[in-house]
């Protein structure tokens, strides 16, 4: 196979890594979301109902009405409850450890996990497109090269190649960009109130 096929083959396909590329970054995104969504309370106003009625049965040692209240309900700190509560026994070190153990590998690995997937899209959208940009620039300059009778409109329909490859990279970057800020101040306000909630619970088991 000549350079020139090899290039032009190429720079056919460059369209579909783009494409590939994008569409994993908005799987991982719609996952991610959706997580989100469900690990997190609707408001501050509902997460401290939560609490409140939580402490209540606490405070007077009911813990099946504790454990009623958070069973079936697959937010994050229901579930971390539910593990203090079924590990009460523990010495309250051990019993930290595990909650933050648990936090870290059950709830928030795996969020953080598609986030660095996100970021190596948004990453790799600009150098995908620019990889497109070369492969259009380099069947340009192969077609002008042959020493042919090139018409001007064979030559603008590589560079338009080359010009949608760029576009398509940025295309992908910029709104993902955007997208997993949001995401991240999301997951870090998911970390903040369940760290405070978790306390506040902790407390409870540490007297």
């Amino acid at each position: 196979m000549h350079t020139t096929d090899l290039v032009k083959w190429l720079e056919k396909f460059s369209y579909g890594f783009l494409a590939l590329n994008f569409l994993w970054g908005m799987y991982c995104v719609i996952l991610n979301w959706r997580r989100l969504s469900q690990l997190r309370f609707r408001s501050v106003e509902a997460e401290a109902a939560f609490l409140d009625e939580l402490q209540g049965h606490l405070q007077k040692k009911d813990y099946d009405s504790a454990i009623k209240q958070c069973d079936f309900d697959f937010r994050a700190l229901p579930r971390l409850v539910l593990l203090m509560i079924a590990n009460r026994a523990q010495p309250f070190q051990q019993l930290r450890q595990r909650v933050s153990t648990s936090m870290q590998r059950d709830i928030l690995a795996d969020l953080e996990y598609r986030v660095s997937w996100i970021v190596t899209v948004i990453k790799n959208g600009p150098l995908l497109g620019l990889f497109g940009t070369v492969l259009g620039m380099m069947a340009a300059f192969g077609r002008i090269g042959t020493g042919e009778k090139i018409q001007p409109s064979q030559i603008a329909d590589e560079i338009s190649i080359a010009l949608i490859c760029t576009a398509m990279g940025l295309g992908t970057a910029i709104p993902l960009g955007y997208i997993l800020s949001s995401m991240s101040i999301r997951l870090r306000l998911l970390q903040e109130s369940l760290a405070s909630s978790l306390t506040q619970v902790l407390e409870h088991f540490r007297n």
